[in-house]
């Protein structure tokens, strides 16, 4: 409960200071508020991210480069994957786990910071199952999720 109680102070920072990076060629004059009980909820379409939802703060999450809320079901478990995309992620609530491909798992809870690289780095995205989980993503570029087969899925 603490945690989503922080998230309406988490945005108002992180859309302020990300608006101000995002476009350098054009001052902010105004803080950019948004309270998280206005967030627009949208479902994330790739192949892979069943009951994902994703409240985009700025830019084009599927175009270009962006900032957005995301938010994964208690339990969802992400396959092998990459990302086109390097992705800077913040936990606000739940415990996201992640995995290198053969490597032992990262358990991240609020407050803990990702820097997930883009191109061939290969990995496994898990929510534990006792909450959803929260985080924030900025990236420079549109996100993908494209999966990855292990050699022992491969057909004969």
């Amino acid at each position: 409960m603490r945690a989503i109680l922080l998230i309406p102070a988490f945005i108002v920072l992180a859309t302020a200071g990300l608006t101000q990076s995002a476009s350098s060629a054009a001052a902010v004059e105004a803080p950019v508020v948004a309270p998280a009980a206005d967030l627009k909820w949208a479902d994330l379409d790739p192949a892979g991210a069943p009951g994902v939802k994703v409240a985009t703060l700025w830019g084009d999450i599927a175009k270009g480069p962006f900032g957005a809320i995301f938010q994964l079901p208690a339990g969802f478990v992400a396959p092998l994957h990459m990302h086109t995309h390097e992705m800077k992620l913040v936990i606000v609530s739940g415990t996201y786990i992640q995995a290198p491909d053969g490597k032992p798992e990262w358990r991240l809870g609020p407050g803990s910071y990702l820097l997930q690289p883009g191109g061939d780095y290969r990995h496994t995205t898990r929510c534990d199952p006792a909450a959803p989980c929260i985080f924030f993503v900025e990236s420079d570029g549109p996100f993908d999720l494209k999966p990855v087969a292990k050699p022992s899925d491969a057909q004969p």
